[in-house]
């Protein structure tokens, strides 16, 4: 296969997403990002808030602010629908052109690959893949990938084999992800022969989100991203690519969640309906209700009449560290029609929970399930088993879906107080933060903000080869 750039005066550019890496990180259980922070630069990168997934890639590659591209957080309220959605994959919500819109390279349009970086539907780059499961009718859940093409998809599942999915997310989320996105990535990179390469390796959100920024965990989680980041590396010297490494956030340790949406309901501003499947948040007939995506919770509040009563019963929580309303969101970065009336954001050592229910006879269904697009808000939870039968419940359920019977899979605990890391705030240190590793270091200002990036990016991909 033809190795070469399709611009040859140019080399191509790896940007790899490390989830959770920070610049403290970097040391003996990392060789192969410290022997990159050593030919290049390594530099905190300061994370538009919330810090998390979807916020921090639009920056990074819109080179804008989330007021400006839209993406306030890694889910919302959509008003015309009245309903909540996170994880959302269409290109199209960003507001604001990805940095490769309108760039050349010799007087050709640049080509992108997008692997695993989210918003990867209805995408403007030429080559995407991400993970897209398969919904039977019957209520069966498959794994499977979407690729840009049927003959990139073939090519990577007939190499690599099935996409992990069930390794991705939830309680038995691990590297084997993680190995299998940087190893089809190196795939990938060969047969479309781009100019930009974004690969996203989510490892360390796992066990640092469990279990927190320290412990005995940490040094193999390193060693499990480095060996990945490894794979990729190699990789790039022998195709005379050049590789970037930045992270969205970095992992807080908390120890308490803020149940946010009890304490609405307590003041009779949160509204549920309730059905077979237990209490559902009503946004349609709420007076208010909290969208809450780890240390940061948007606050709708469907009449500014009741901003005064809702703002009271939000200031009576201790864990509250500040409340913005209005164009006070203008502090975070956060004034757009998508955020909250209220924005809230956590005190260091806490998370918002999106539970709303007061009794857990009423709780609903999906509850303690992998459910990412029925909950109102995110579930950190969903990265355990249940200590009190979860295992057990996993297995009844899997029993009964062999046996093709109806069958509910909820492993997942309902204790907030297991959750050991979050993120969303901005880091109390710089080195607690993202990071960004450039290969040349003259790119990087002090301090390196993430709108920084897609100029740091373009700047790499218009330097002509020595």
């Amino acid at each position: 296969m033809n190795t070469q750039s399709a611009h040859p005066n140019h080399q191509p550019l790896i940007v790899i997403s490390a989830v959770g890496l920070c610049l403290e990180h970097l040391g003996e259980h990392t060789p192969a990002l410290s022997q990159l922070a050593q030919r290049g630069a390594a530099a905190p990168l300061s994370p538009a808030i919330p810090a998390v997934t979807t916020t921090g890639q639009a920056t990074m590659l819109t080179g804008t602010t989330p007021e400006e591209h839209g993406i306030v957080a890694n889910g919302w309220l959509f008003h015309e629908l009245g309903e909540i959605w996170f994880w959302r994959q269409s290109e199209a919500l960003m507001q604001k052109p990805p940095l490769w819109e309108g760039l050349e390279r010799d007087g050709k349009p640049l080509s992108v690959l997008k692997h695993f970086w989210w918003y990867a539907m209805n995408s403007s780059a030429d080559y995407h893949v991400t993970p897209r499961p398969v919904y039977h009718h019957d209520g069966r859940k498959s794994p499977d990938i979407y690729a840009s093409s049927p003959e990139l998809k073939k090519l990577l599942t007939d190499r690599h084999g099935a996409f992990p999915l069930f390794n991705f997310w939830g309680p038995m989320a691990n590297i084997t992800s993680t190995r299998w996105i940087a190893e089809s990535f190196t795939t990938a990179f060969d047969h479309c022969q781009a100019d930009l390469n974004l690969v996203y390796l989510p490892h360390l959100d796992y066990d640092l989100q469990r279990y927190g920024p320290n412990g005995p965990h940490l040094a193999p989680a390193l060693k499990e991203l480095d060996n990945c980041i490894g794979t990729i590396v190699d990789h790039a010297a022998q195709r005379q690519a050049q590789v970037m490494v930045v992270s969205e956030y970095g992992i807080e340790a908390v120890d308490r969640a803020i149940f946010i949406n009890r304490a609405l309901r307590e003041a009779g501003l949160l509204t549920c309906s309730s059905n077979a499947a237990g209490e559902l948040l009503d946004t349609g007939m709420s007076r208010a209700f909290a969208v809450c995506d780890h240390q940061l919770a948007h606050v709708y509040v469907k009449n500014p009449k009741d901003l005064p009563e809702t703002r009271k019963a939000l200031e009576a929580l201790p864990d509250i560290e500040c409340l913005y309303e209005g164009d006070q969101r203008a502090e975070l970065g956060l004034n757009h029609p998508r955020s909250g009336d209220l924005v809230c954001m956590a005190a260091q050592g806490a998370w918002f929970t999106y539970d709303y229910w007061l009794d857990d006879s009423r709780k609903p269904d999906f509850a303690q399930s992998v459910e990412i697009h029925k909950k109102p808000g995110y579930d950190p939870r969903e990265l355990f088993f249940d200590p009190h039968g979860g295992k057990f419940r996993a297995a009844k359920a899997l029993l009964k879906k062999k046996l093709g019977l109806r069958y509910l899979l909820d492993p997942v605990p309902l204790d907030t107080s297991l959750v050991k890391g979050s993120h969303g705030r901005p880091p109390s240190r710089p080195e607690l933060g993202p990071l960004i590793i450039s290969p040349k270091s003259d790119l990087l200002t002090n301090p390196v903000h993430q709108q920084d990036v897609a100029g740091i990016i373009q700047s790499l991909l218009t330097h002509t080869k020595e």
